[in-house]
């Protein structure tokens, strides 16, 4: 199941109590406010930066035709921000609709993304935006279900490599896929296929790429257990693509090393440790669920995976339920964001920081609570913009009750 689809049911089932340990905030502050007017609404995915400080992100619903947008949000000066419109999907011209994703770099600018629904075969789509003289120009580079074997429904967005070569995951069919480019046009294949015994299932989460050229990810179910994995994808000589894997509940429910990866991308130390949280899992009870972890894999000399929990989620006012991942700066500090627990009132969510100590423990804490006016259900990964500030996203809430992207500075 989907964080949120789950997180409703959470945010209305569970009585919240707050457990005090939060400590005080850093400042938060709206960047962007969406649901007003042809703004976009429903932000779901993580935003990325340019080298200028403007902020760009996909909204899944609103725009001129209703099914969602890719937006580009710039600095004004004195605090204020201005938003651009950069395309409104389409779908009555065969263009991608609903974007649940993030967006993505290469090495000339262009943006790259995902819709999971829409194109050709309303399968989805991968797309591209390029800027021109007259602004951003949209096209879909590869429509989802050209091919029987493709997969379909992107959740997240895509990773490109260093040859602009463009990695994703789709949920239907479950597969990794490449989208390369090919004399003017764009190639598919299918990287991996997931539904061999004791391989993952339901691929929601994007992947991340190693300096090896490695590709890592989470699926949210599957495994030998049944209950997610961690896996990575490496290419061997002849091209063929090897899968190892962590399978989580290897000590069976309650799953204390964890249950159910959330749906945002691991992160990376650059050397051979990924990060990421799961939705479940865990001693504590929140509500009718486990609540959640952040875990730690590293990858051992003789191939296989070692999982480590670094901290458990419980019910209250620290927050429960990541539905995204982490984020690492420089010196080691983790960032996230729960979808449900926070204030009692609301249950919309938490931003949190988890930092590790000399002791070889580590402490979490609390950097804003959401109520709803300020933004609900955060289910995006966070960004660093180096320089001390994270942004993000709120799926829902706000002043127009769309979403909103966010700013937290020390």
């Amino acid at each position: 199941m989907k964080s949120r689809l789950l997180s409703f049911g959470l945010l209305g089932a569970v009585v919240l109590t707050f457990w005090g340990e939060a400590v005080a905030a850093p400042s938060y502050k709206i960047v962007h406010a969406f649901g007003s007017g042809e703004d976009g609404a429903g932000l779901w995915g993580s935003v990325i930066l340019d080298s200028a400080g403007n902020v760009y992100g996909t909204t899944s619903g609103g725009g001129q035709y209703g099914y969602g947008t890719v937006f580009e949000l710039v600095p004004q000066g004195k605090g204020q921000w201005g938003e651009s419109i950069l395309h409104s999907f389409n779908p009555d011209s065969q263009d991608g609709y609903t974007s649940d994703a993030g967006l993505t770099w290469d090495s000339s600018g262009n943006l790259f993304g995902t819709t999971c629904c829409g194109g050709t075969f309303d399968s989805g789509t991968v797309f591209e935006l390029m800027r021109g003289s007259s602004g951003w120009t949209e096209s879909v580079i590869y429509s989802l279900g050209t091919n029987p074997k493709d997969g379909g429904y992107p959740y997240a967005g895509v990773a490109v490599d260093a040859k602009g070569d463009l990695y994703g995951t789709t949920v239907h069919g479950g597969t990794v896929f490449e989208v390369s480019p090919d004399g003017g046009g764009w190639t598919e294949t299918i990287t991996h296929h997931f539904g061999n015994p004791d391989d993952g299932a339901g691929p929601y989460a994007g992947l991340i790429l190693d300096a090896a050229g490695n590709l890592h990810g989470t699926t949210e179910g599957g495994g030998s257990y049944g209950h997610g994995t961690v896996y990575e994808l490496h290419p061997t000589q002849d091209g063929v693509w090897q899968e190892r894997l962590y399978s989580f509940c290897r000590a069976g429910p309650p799953c204390s090393d964890g249950e159910r990866p959330g749906l945002g991308s691991l992160a990376g130390d650059g050397a051979s440790t990924m990060y990421g949280t799961t939705a479940f899992g865990g001693p504590n009870t929140c509500g009718d669920y486990s609540c959640g972890t952040i875990f730690r894999i590293t990858q051992m000399p003789n191939g296989r995976m070692k999982e480590s929990v670094l901290y458990y989620f419980r019910n209250g006012a620290t927050g429960f339920s990541p539905g995204a991942g982490v984020v690492r700066d420089q010196v080691g500090n983790l960032y996230g964001t729960t979808i449900a627990g926070g204030d009692e009132n609301c249950g919309c969510g938490v931003v949190y920081k988890l930092s590790p100590r000399a002791n070889g423990k580590w402490t979490y804490s609390v950097l804003h609570t959401f109520t709803g006016p300020d933004g609900a259900q955060p289910d995006a990964n966070l960004t660093l913009d180096g320089k001390g500030k994270i942004y993000g996203t709120a799926a829902i809430g706000g002043p127009h009750g769309g979403g909103v992207v966010f700013e937290i500075a020390p």
